[in-house]
């Protein structure tokens, strides 16, 4: 510093312009992402968005097998009713019991066996089939033990190979039962023909032929009288002089069909379609019915108003 003279610091605070981004302090010790701290909320948001996600997903499989454990459990009920394979001779609660265990563990084993077979196995019923077989023997070393613990009976390792073939007539019934519960129903197409509106030189060469009045209106269909014309249009009919074939060689590239020998009409003027006893007939915009005979019908089946 030079003696005698004396120096003034002066200090500017800037301040950013609105709507840029002033990065904050952080406090010592604070944590502070810096600058991914801008995305945090973000990132909460999408990890919310997940976590609905789990839970939407969650309650689905929980109800699931809540739906999978009652249908077992209506199973169950249904064989201690019937007290089949000899099991009426046990008192009514044990045998509810025993049949309730048996369908309950039972039917668990082969929805994890389906659950396992289903990636290579996409097939339902080809599957069904596989669960079947493959959950018997399982299920029927489980009811074997269950017997000896429920019935009282002994633990006979001999009866197994006889069990078995018990055992897997049920297991498939409980299989189809599940499969055609959870069947998803075979989807609906339904089509609908959408017609879009003419291109303008479509129809130009035949719409010069009309007056000024209807040459801008709405072509609702074409009707052949001898060598004349009738033009019907939501502006009025108006006759003109013209074979029915040329009118055709005009019109091929407009949106319409002929549907009988004398008769052609617009795509989008076609309401409806009915067809009684080999003789059809097509209601057009405006009250207009035009016929529709045999020969030309295929155009309006093809076009989904059969």
């Amino acid at each position: 510093m030079v003696p005698g003279r004396r120096v003034v610091v002066v200090m500017v605070k800037a301040r950013a312009p609105v709507g840029d981004f002033v990065e904050p302090r952080c406090r010592a010790g604070g944590g502070s992402l810096g600058l991914a701290s801008r995305t945090a909320p973000g990132l909460r948001e999408r990890d919310g968005m997940d976590s609905g996600t789990d839970r939407a997903g969650g309650s689905a499989a929980a109800r699931r097998w809540a739906i999978d454990l009652a249908m077992l459990v209506a199973i169950g009920l249904v064989m201690g009713f019937l007290g089949p394979f000899a099991s009426e001779r046990a008192p009514v609660v044990q045998r509810y019991v025993y049949w309730m265990i048996c369908m309950v563990g039972g039917g668990l084993i082969g929805i994890g066996v389906d659950a396992v077979l289903n990636r290579f196995v996409p097939a339902t019923w080809p599957r069904v089939i596989v669960v079947s077989v493959l959950m018997t023997p399982l299920v029927s070393l489980f009811v074997l033990t269950t017997e000896d613990l429920v019935m009282g009976g002994a633990f006979k390792p001999h009866g197994y190979v006889r069990l078995l073939w018990q055992v897997w007539p049920i297991s498939l019934a409980v299989m189809v039962v599940r499969a055609l519960a959870w069947r998803r129903a075979a989807a609906r197409v339904k089509t609908r023909t959408v017609i879009a509106p003419p291109l303008p030189q479509a129809e130009a060469a035949f719409r010069r032929r009309l007056s000024a009045k209807r040459r801008g209106a709405r072509l609702i269909a074409v009707e052949a009288h001898d060598h004349y014309l009738k033009v019907h249009t939501d502006a009025g009919v108006e006759m003109i002089t013209l074979r029915f074939s040329e009118a055709l060689e005009e019109l091929a590239q407009a949106h319409g069909w002929r549907v009988h020998r004398s008769w052609w009409i617009a795509a989008e003027a076609v309401e409806a379609v009915r067809w009684r006893r080999g003789v059809g007939e097509a209601s057009l915009a405006g009250g207009l019915v035009a016929p529709v005979s045999r020969t030309h019908a295929p155009v309006l089946k093809d076009a989904g108003w059969f």
